[in-house]
């Protein structure tokens, strides 16, 4: 099977992927999920003409001219408002949010009315017909589209909600992405190991990931390398709902890399194996039924390169949401070698010098070396058969954070 070009993996991983169906769940729960229909108003905001601020209600003709006295005839507080009538010379004492009373169409702010006592009050500035009241309806009315399908629900779409008397929303159910790893020398954090063991770390970034663009993450464990401790797994995955499962290593060809046949076994269509990509080569994309499946491979470095590559695009395409890859052109801190048939994705250091970005290869490019990829804030693409480059030069660098 002939190597697969990066682009074209992704377009057909991608293929036919769209937002999963939608669930309702209520306000509070609904923090950084994505609408999955429109948020239609249900009540108008405000609800009546409303005073924008403490003062005393009035009308405009009685408050355009300071010097005049007025007389206060009630209150009007939040939440009740005043019944009556205001009327020529009168005044009804007001506060934030209050219903503007009858007869009056403006609100005089408190710093420009001094008590005479005796229910009498005196203006000391002008005030023009219809300041500081909110009219009806100026923030939104019944049956207006405040929110656009595929919003993401922040803070103030959240309260925008909330404020148009919505207690739940439809949102787009996120993903669930079952994870499972393999191999006989894997142990979890906190092992004491034997002869021939390391720590399984590659589920902890796999799975954040998937949470960093919205989608739920379920790590099964480890699978031993025998073909019915894999299915096992599989199986589980299946029965939890899983929209993806993802495998951790055992994707090559090797005598231990058992999941290409045991995800054949348990119904999988194969779509694409071994791409034209460093690191990462081994990866392996198909279908079982709905379920999508990607094999990525075991090396750590690689495991997480394909996460940002392939996992988090799909996973935000069935969550609703948009993700791009932060792409940069960049200038090369030092000379780099002519490339292969393979597109590399070279850990670096990008930094600002003198006013321009500038990337720095890392020395050892190891796709078991964890630690440089934590040291390293961006990958340099480098094409297949890049020609070699040189100090200066610009190049692209994918942003990892």
């Amino acid at each position: 099977m002939s190597l697969v070009p990066v682009d074209d993996a992704l377009a057909r991983l991608l293929g036919d992927a769209m937002p999963l169906p939608a669930e309702t769940i209520p306000l509070a729960e609904a923090y950084d999920r994505v609408l999955a229909e429109p948020l239609v108003a249900l009540r108008t905001q405000p609800p009546f003409d409303a005073s924008a601020m403490d003062g005393y209600a009035a009308r405009g003709a009685d408050v355009a001219a300071a010097a005049g006295r007025l007389t206060v005839i009630g209150q009007a507080p939040a939440g009740r408002g005043f019944t009556g009538t205001v009327g020529p010379g009168e005044t009804v004492r007001i506060f934030t949010g209050a219903p503007l009373p009858a007869g009056a169409d403006t609100v005089v702010i408190q710093e420009n009315v001094r008590n005479l006592g005796d229910g009498k009050v005196e203006l000391l500035e002008p005030t023009a017909e219809g300041r500081n009241v909110r009219r009806k309806g100026l923030d939104f009315e019944s049956g207006n589209v405040l929110l656009d399908k595929g919003r993401l629900l922040d803070a103030a779409a959240l309260s925008l909600a909330a404020s148009a008397n919505h207690p739940t929303v439809a949102v787009v159910r996120r993903p669930l992405v079952a994870i499972i790893a393999t191999g006989d020398e894997l142990l979890p954090p906190g092992s004491v190991l034997g002869s021939g063991q390391i720590i399984s770390s590659n589920a902890y970034g796999v799975a954040a990931a998937a949470q960093a663009v919205g989608a739920r993450a379920l790590d099964l464990g480890i699978a031993a390398d025998r073909k019915d401790a894999i299915a096992a797994l599989v199986r589980h995955a299946v029965d939890a709902g899983a929209d993806i499962i993802v495998t951790l290593g055992g994707a090559s060809v090797g005598d231990h890399d058992l999941v290409h046949d045991v995800l054949t076994g348990e119904g999988m269509t194969l779509d694409f194996w071994k791409l034209a990509m460093r690191p990462g080569k081994p990866l392996l994309f198909g279908r079982m039924g709905a379920i999508r499946c990607i094999g990525l491979p075991g090396n750590p470095v690689a495991s997480l390169v394909c996460s940002q590559l392939f996992l988090k695009p799909l996973l935000a395409r069935l969550g609703g949401r948009l993700f791009r890859q932060d792409m940069r052109e960049v200038k090369l801190a030092s000379n780099m070698p002519a490339n292969d048939r393979r597109q590399d994705y070279v850990r670096a250091v990008v930094e600002e010098r003198a006013g321009a970005l500038i990337a720095t290869p890392l020395g050892i490019q190891d796709s078991s070396m964890l630690r440089t990829l934590a040291d390293a804030n961006g990958l340099i693409v480098r094409p297949p058969f890049a020609a070699a480059a040189i100090a200066g030069e610009p190049c692209q660098v994918l942003m990892l954070r």
